[in-house]
C-alpha cells in the first residue's frame, strides 16, 4: 500500500508540471527513437540484401564496370567513372575464352526509366530497358511463362523481339490478353512481343518484373545510351567457383587488353562481396547513430537531474511537511526516484513507437512485413531505466535528506 501511494504521489507531481514533464520525456524520446529508427531500417534493408541476392544463384557472379558500392572502396567515384566501358566487343572475347569453363555466360546492359505502351495503354515512365542474350533468362534466374526466350538468330540478326515481365505484361494486357507476337512501343521504337518471363519479385527494393529485354545486339545499333555492359557467369559446380572466377579475371584481362603491370580495371560481383559492403555500410550508420543516441541520451539524463532539482527546491516545504510527520528518508527517495524513472521510461516508450513506425517506413518501402526489433527495444528500455536511476539519484537522495526544520523555516 505504501509503495502504492508512493508511485501515485510521483505521478501527481509529474501531472502538475506538465510541460516541463513533457519536454524532458520527449529529450529521452530523441535519443531512442534515433537508435530504433536506424536499427529497424537496418534490419528491413539486411533482409532485403538476402532476397536480392537470391538474383544471383549459388555459382553465379558478375563482371561489372564498377563496384556494387563505392562505399568502403578506398577510392572515389571519379576512380571508376574514368574506366572505360565493358564493350560488346570485349564480352565476346571474354565468352570464347571461357567456353569450357563456364556452363553460362550472358551479357546485360540496361537503361531505367522509359515509357511502354499498347494500343491505348501507356506505363509510367519507370520502365527498364534491358538489352541481353539468349542466355540472359539463365544467367539472371528467369523463366519464361509463356512464349518463348530470346534465340541466338534474334541476337545475330537484332531483330526487333522482346521479352517482357510479369509486371510491365499485367500493365499492357490487364484483361488477360495473351502478349505474345503484340507489338508494343518502348520510346517511339516497335517491338513484337515473343514471350513473358515469370514473375520474380522485388530486390532491394526494385521490381524485378518491369522490365522489357531485347536483343543486345539492337540495343546497341537503336538505343543511344552510354553504358557499360554488364556479364554474368555461372560456374558449373561450387566445387569449381573459385577456380572459375580465377580464370574469368584472366580472360576479362586479356579481352581488355591489360598489361602484367595494369591493374584490374573491372569488378566481380558475387553474393559475398554483395553482403561485405552491406556489412561496412551497416556498421558505419550504426556508429553513427549509436554516437547520436547516446549524446541525446546524456543530455536527456543531465535535464533531468536538473528538472528534479528544481523540483526540490520548490516543493522543499512540503518535504518539510511529509518528514515532520514521520514520512521516511526512503519514502522520500523512492518518490523522487520514481518520477526521474517515469519521465525516463516514457520518453523510452514513445521513442520505441515512433522508431519503429519511422523504421519500417524503410520496410515498406522494401516490400517486406513489419520489422520489431526486440533486442534493440528491450535494450533502449533498459538503458533509459538505467538514465532515470543514475540521474535521478542525486536530487532524490538531496530531497532525501533535507533537515524538516531547515525546511519548514520561512523564507
Amino acid at each position: 500500500m505504501l509503495l502504492r501511494e508512493t508511485i501515485t504521489q510521483a505521478i501527481y507531481s509529474l501531472a502538475v508540471n506538465r510541460l516541463r514533464s513533457w519536454l524532458t520525456i520527449m529529450g529521452v524520446a530523441v535519443g531512442v527513437f534515433s537508435i530504433i529508427a536506424v536499427m529497424t531500417a537496418l534490419d528491413a534493408i539486411d533482409k532485403s540484401v538476402e532476397t536480392g541476392l537470391t538474383s544471383l544463384g549459388a555459382n553465379t557472379f558478375q563482371i561489372q564496370k564498377n563496384p556494387a558500392t563505392v562505399f568502403g572502396s578506398g577510392h572515389s567515384r571519379n576512380f571508376y567513372a574514368n574506366r572505360k566501358d565493358i564493350t560488346y566487343k570485349q564480352a565476346l572475347l571474354f565468352r570464347k575464352s571461357m567456353e569450357t569453363s563456364a556452363r553460362n555466360i550472358g551479357f546485360t546492359i540496361a537503361s531505367p526509366a522509359n515509357l511502354a505502351k499498347y494500343a491505348n495503354r501507356t506505363t509510367n515512365p519507370d520502365v527498364t530497358m534491358t538489352g541481353g542474350d539468349e542466355n540472359f533468362s539463365a544467367s539472371n534466374g528467369y523463366t519464361i511463362a509463356t512464349g518463348r526466350n530470346l534465340l541466338e538468330s534474334d541476337i545475330r540478326s537484332a531483330r526487333n523481339t522482346a521479352v517482357i515481365g510479369s509486371e510491365l505484361a499485367a500493365t499492357l494486357f490487364p484483361s488477360g490478353e495473351n502478349p505474345q507476337n503484340k507489338l508494343i512501343k518502348v520510346n517511339g521504337e516497335v517491338y513484337t512481343v515473343a514471350g513473358v518471363f515469370e514473375k520474380k519479385g522485388a530486390a532491394f527494393g526494385q521490381s524485378q518484373d518491369n522490365f522489357v529485354l531485347i536483343p543486345i545486339t539492337r540495343y546497341l545499333d537503336h538505343i543511344n545510351v552510354k553504358s557499360s555492359l554488364s556479364i554474368t557467369v555461372e560456374a558449373p559446380s561450387r566445387k569449381e567457383y573459385p577456380q572459375v572466377i580465377d580464370r574469368a579475371i584472366g580472360a576479362m584481362r586479356l579481352a581488355r587488353g591489360l598489361t602484367v603491370k595494369d591493374i584490374n580495371d573491372f569488378e566481380i560481383r558475387t553474393n559475398e562481396s554483395l553482403i561485405d559492403s552491406f556489412k561496412d555500410i551497416k556498421s558505419a550508420i550504426s556508429s553513427g547513430a549509436f554516437i547520436i543516441s547516446f549524446m541525446a541520451l546524456l543530455t536527456a539524463g543531465v535535464g533531468i537531474m536538473n528538472i528534479m532539482l528544481v523540483s526540490v527546491t520548490e516543493r522543499t516545504k512540503e518535504i518539510g511537511i511529509r518528514k515532520s510527520i514521520g514520512a521516511p528518508r526512503t519514502t522520500i527517495l523512492r518518490q523522487f526516484l520514481f518520477e526521474a524513472l517515469f519521465l525516463s521510461i516514457a520518453g523510452g516508450v514513445i521513442g520505441v513507437i515512433v522508431g519503429i513506425v519511422a523504421g519500417n517506413l524503410v520496410a515498406l518501402k522494401f516490400n517486406l512485413p513489419p520489422i520489431f526489433p526486440l533486442l534493440w527495444i528491450t535494450v533502449s528500455m533498459m538503458v533509459c531505466s538505467v538514465i532515470g536511476m543514475a540521474f535521478g539519484l542525486f536530487p532524490a537522495w538531496k530531497a532525501a535528506n533535507l533537515n524538516p526544520v531547515e525546511a519548514l523555516r520561512p523564507k
